[in-house]
This record gives C-alpha cells, structure tokens and sequence, in this order.
C-alpha cells in the first residue's frame, strides 16, 4: 500500500511540475524535492525523467479510459453511446491538455513521444469502439459490413480532430457540433430509416 502511494504521490507531483514549468524545465530533483523524497526513491519508481513523463500521460489516458468504458457500459441506444463517446474522447483529451499547463505546448511540440505512450489506449479505444458497434449491429441499429475497420476508422478521425477541438478552430459552435455528430453517426453507419 504504502509503495502505491508514494508512486502516486511521485507522478501527481510530476505531473504539477512538468505542467508548471514544461518537461524540459522540470528536473528529476525537483520532482524528488517537491514530494519531499529523496532521489533514490524517485530513481526506485522511475528509470528516467521521460520514464515518469510518460507515466504521467498513461495515468491521463487511463482515466479517460475508464470514462470510455463507462458510456459503453450504459444501457442506452448504441448511436447515442457512439456520440458520448465521440464526445468524451475530444473534451477529455482538450482537458488533459489544457490543464497540464506547459505540456500544451510539449504535447504538440513532440507528439511523436505522446504518440508513443498513447499506442496502448490507442487500440482499448478502438476495442470499445468495436464493442458497442457489434452491439448495434446485433440489435439492427447498425448497418456495417465490417465493424473493425469502422472503428479503427472512428478512433483515426477522432485524433485528427483533437488539435482543431483544442484550439477551438472547428467552425461550428457545442451546439452544432453536437447534432452534426449525432447526424453524422446516424447516416454514416444507422440504418437509412433511423
């Protein structure tokens, strides 16, 4: 219990000082200083610098992962859990940028390192995608010949929309946006009558 903790505690402290002042900025000492650790206790959870950053981003990405799992999990209509978790994955991801401060900037800056944590999350995102695709398949609510490439296919357009969400650069206001997606779910894999 009491390693959990401190390995808690060494990230959540990480994560404020790589916000704070950026990954290049933040020192492993610093993060050993500010969570009145010594170094050998920071060095006993983590290899490297990078090692904790990227801790940081998979303990991100695991909480929008459960928020994922959650929607598909309700017992509402499959198009409706298409749409929330369209919705989830752009406002989890804008907030996961925004509240870390100077990883904003980090984040696109050197994306190739974000996109190498996020392969793991990449394809659970894509398997709840699949879950609740064949579950609309199997109560005809969806017409697909073939539900794996249409996820994967989701889950791609949705990282391709992240950086214009962020920034706010999409033309349409919440409203909008929100019944494009729901028409947009409904003509692109309902069937025609829905």
């Amino acid at each position: 219990m009491a390693v959990s903790k401190t390995r808690n505690l060494l990230v959540d402290v990480a994560r404020r000082l790589f916000a704070q002042n950026g990954f290049e900025n933040t020192s492993m000492n610093e993060i050993a200083q500010q969570a009145n650790k010594g170094r050998r206790t920071l060095y006993t959870y983590f290899k490297s610098k990078e090692d904790i950053y990227n801790t940081v981003i998979q303990s991100e990405l695991k909480r929008l992962f459960e928020s994922l799992d959650e929607v598909a999990n309700k017992d509402i209509p499959p198009e409706e859990k298409m749409v929330q978790l369209i919705f989830i994955h752009l406002e989890a991801v804008k907030e996961i940028v925004n509240r870390n401060g100077n990883l904003r900037a980090e984040f696109f800056r050197n994306i190739w390192r974000v996109e190498q944590v996020r392969k793991t999350f990449d394809r659970s995102e894509i398997t709840v995608f699949r879950r609740v695709l064949n579950e609309g398949v199997d109560k005809g609510q969806f017409d697909l010949n073939n539900v794996k490439f249409t996820a994967e296919l989701i889950h791609y357009c949705l990282k391709g929309c992240e950086t214009p969400y962020i920034y706010g650069h999409l033309a349409v206001n919440q409203d909008e946006l929100h019944v494009f997606v729901h028409r947009l779910v409904r003509r692109s894999i309902g069937h025609s009558y829905m």
